[in-house]
């Protein structure tokens, strides 16, 4: 007789009773249990299940195939007039998905639903996800200051936006606010771009650096910048800019080795003035909160999107060790490829569990674990990286070729351990995180 198929979504203890109580004889593939994309989450609502198929639909149909044409452009070509780039944000907004929106969830909800989303968008392409993410951050963080009296100006989907924070000789080192990861006794030198009040206003003069995500296409800014009073104290403060502003120019668009469909670029500020209400954080405690803020929030995302990326390597893997046949069998039959493979979900699912309960802790805590957020983040992109090249040793030389996709991911995921703090400054930050100061 057939053995029933057991499925995540419909094993109970009776259906397993009765299918054990059969006079049959039971093989090991007869016991098989199919995992669905979540794999081993405990089952998600009926609202998680519609927005996880609505978001992988979009990665599918949308995201995954323009990210591959994109990736063939040269940098300036990806952001032309005519390029498919510019039809990623209508086609996102048609998910509902707004940060407004996701923001007055319920807690847990948000917590459960953030990481599956992200997730979906990483599995189409890390790039793009990226992109789509460092857009939504200006409104995160005027929900996160109180200062929603700027969404008459600047309604949430009205623009494109940007996290401008990295420069010329500031990169990690912009993240490391409070001085955590710093050499004792050393400096970190000038800023390479200024805030000072001015009058009813403030002037902004400077630059920041190539690496500014969507910096070379956004409309709105949220800068992350020095902030000088004429005191003589070393400050920081961030402030909403809109990049039509006179004075703001841009750099060229930069040539990577990864994510190509992610446009970064510099933003140069020549004397931009800005109306006061424009300053999101002061100085001092306020500063530091909002650093803290965007860092626990963009690095649990990190991890969600490079979840997706490692999980669409290992699909991919997956389906050629059954596809691609030698010996005279699909690869899959041979041992060795049935153990990379299995360490390859491994990792994924480790990646995975972590990421999905720091999302869930940090939504419900009362404040979010940064520690947690880092942990996610390095783990998230060190397995994308691990599992693309796994993948593509698996597809041996066919692998290194651009007609198939793994070689792109691997190239994504390699740029993964550098942005939003590179893994190794972000380990530092977060083991210092986990000193008990009554203790030392």
């Amino acid at each position: 007789m057939e053995f029933p198929e057991f499925h995540h979504d419909n094993i109970g203890r009776s259906d397993l009773r009765a299918a054990l109580s059969q006079e049959t004889t039971m093989t090991a593939q007869a016991l098989q249990v199919r995992l669905p994309l979540t794999g081993f989450e405990a089952p998600l609502s009926e609202v998680e299940q519609a927005i996880q198929h609505s978001t992988r639909k979009f990665a599918q149909t949308v995201m995954e195939p323009m990210a591959a044409r994109l990736d063939k452009l040269s940098a300036a070509e990806a952001i032309a007039k005519d390029s498919p780039y510019w039809k990623i944000f209508p086609e996102f907004g048609k998910l509902g998905l707004s940060i407004g929106e996701l923001l007055q969830l319920p807690a847990e909800e948000r917590g459960r639903l953030m990481p599956i989303i992200f997730e979906e968008l990483g599995a189409g392409d890390g790039g793009l996800a990226i992109s789509l993410g460092a857009s939504i951050l200006p409104w995160l963080m005027i929900y996160a200051t109180g200062k929603t009296g700027l969404l008459a100006r600047y309604p949430e989907g009205s623009a494109i936006g940007c996290w401008g924070i990295t420069e010329p000789d500031h990169g990690s080192d912009s993240l490391d606010f409070g001085r955590m990861c710093a050499q004792p006794g050393s400096e970190y030198g000038h800023p390479n771009c200024v805030v000072r009040p001015d009058g009813d206003g403030f002037i902004i003069k400077g630059q920041k650096s190539a690496w500014v995500s969507n910096g070379t296409v956004a409309q709105l800014c949220v800068l992350f910048a020095a902030y000088d009073d004429g005191s003589g104290e070393p400050a920081h403060c961030v402030v909403l800019v809109p990049l039509d502003a006179a004075g703001v120019t841009r750099g060229k668009p930069l040539e990577k080795l990864g994510q190509r469909a992610l446009p970064q670029g510099e933003l140069y500020f020549d004397d931009v003035r800005i109306p006061a209400d424009h300053l999101l954080a002061g100085p001092g405690a306020e500063y530091e909160q909002a650093a803290y803020i965007i860092l626990a929030e963009a690095n649990a995302l990190m991890g969600s999107i490079w979840v997706g990326a490692a999980r669409r390597a290992y699909e991919h893997a997956l389906n050629y060790a059954h596809d691609r046949k030698q010996g005279g069998v699909p690869i899959i039959r041979h041992q060795n490829v049935r153990y990379r493979l299995f360490h390859m979900m491994r990792r994924v699912e480790a990646a995975r569990a972590l990421n999905h309960r720091v999302h869930l802790f940090n939504a419900t805590a009362p404040v979010p674990a940064l520690q947690g957020s880092i942990a996610t983040k390095i783990t998230s992109t060190q397995t994308a990286f691990d599992v693309a090249s796994d993948a593509i040793q698996m597809f041996g030389g066919n692998g290194l070729t651009r007609e198939y996709p793994v070689e792109k991911l691997m190239r994504d995921a390699r740029a993964s351990m550098i942005e939003d703090g590179c893994n190794e400054m972000l380990a530092i930050k977060g083991g210092t995180l986990l000193i008990d100061s009554d203790r030392i």
